[in-house]
């Protein structure tokens, strides 16, 4: 599997004009990649104040757009993640589309960062975030969703081969973001697709380093800091070969787990 990492720069509140540079980036990424990713509200940025203004009714907009171009480029797009505005609220969603146009999962984030103001914005969403690349089992999260393990594992215990995770991750903490990645890939025994933003915004810097892991936790490609589109390759047969070596997941004794407490 061939995957292009756009680590777009995103023009604060300015949907008009991330659509044209995302649609650029798009059609730069689809000459040498299976699958391209986008970075975390990439339409917007984080711009939540005006979200009422500049959000992305059902997302209408942005589904249509993914989808031409899905469908154009014959590629899967990880479109990333936009304010969706809803009847029952704004979320943080993710699409996934597939080659021939189709909408293949949406994702609502389920944590939300107080440290952003998320919280005072954004709903919650509660459900997991899996599905399928043609023959290839993958699930997708957000920013500081992987910050919680119990969470991501939930993802992986039913042969899912990879995680892609969408960011807006803030500079200072870089080598959290570095840190927790490879822990995931490890733990989990799968490859890690990681798109985060560069740039800044009025209020934050962010960090780039969009980076492919591997279930060893090899670093396969990484990003620096400036706007690019990050390329790798992975062979999926990886995944079974670790997976045999260490059997983790055979080994689990979830009976005896209270993530409760």
């Amino acid at each position: 599997m061939k995957l292009a990492l756009v680590q777009h720069n995103v023009v604060f509140g300015d949907p008009d004009t991330n659509y044209e540079q995302v649609e650029a980036l798009i059609i730069e990424a689809q000459k040498n990649a299976d699958v391209i990713v986008l970075p975390e509200l990439w339409t917007t940025g984080y711009d939540l104040t005006r979200l009422d203004e500049i959000s992305d009714t059902q997302g209408e907009t942005t589904k249509h757009f993914i989808s031409d171009l899905a469908k154009a480029y014959k590629v899967h797009i990880v479109a990333g993640s936009i304010a969706k505005q809803t009847e029952s609220g704004m979320y943080n969603t993710m699409l996934v589309y597939g080659p021939t146009g189709d909408l293949l999962h949406e994702y609502d984030k389920a944590h939300l960062f107080r440290l952003m103001d998320e919280e005072k914005y954004l709903h919650q969403g509660d459900k997991t975030a899996s599905f399928s690349l043609g023959t290839v089992q993958a699930a997708g999260v957000i920013c500081y969703d992987i910050r919680f393990p119990e969470f991501i594992r939930t993802h992986m215990i039913n042969g899912q081969q990879m995680l892609f995770v969408v960011a807006e991750w803030p500079k200072p903490r870089l080598d959290h973001w570095r840190a927790l990645l490879l822990s995931r890939a490890i733990e989990n025994q799968c490859f890690v697709v990681a798109c985060n933003r560069a740039g800044s915004d009025p209020a934050n810097a962010f960090a780039g380093h969009s980076i492919i892991i591997g279930p060893w936790g090899e670093i396969i490609a990484e990003a620096g800091e400036e706007a690019t589109i990050l390329y790798g390759e992975v062979n999926l047969g990886h995944v079974d070969d670790v997976r045999s070596q260490i059997p983790v997941f055979q080994d689990r004794r979830p009976t005896i787990y209270d993530v409760q407490k």
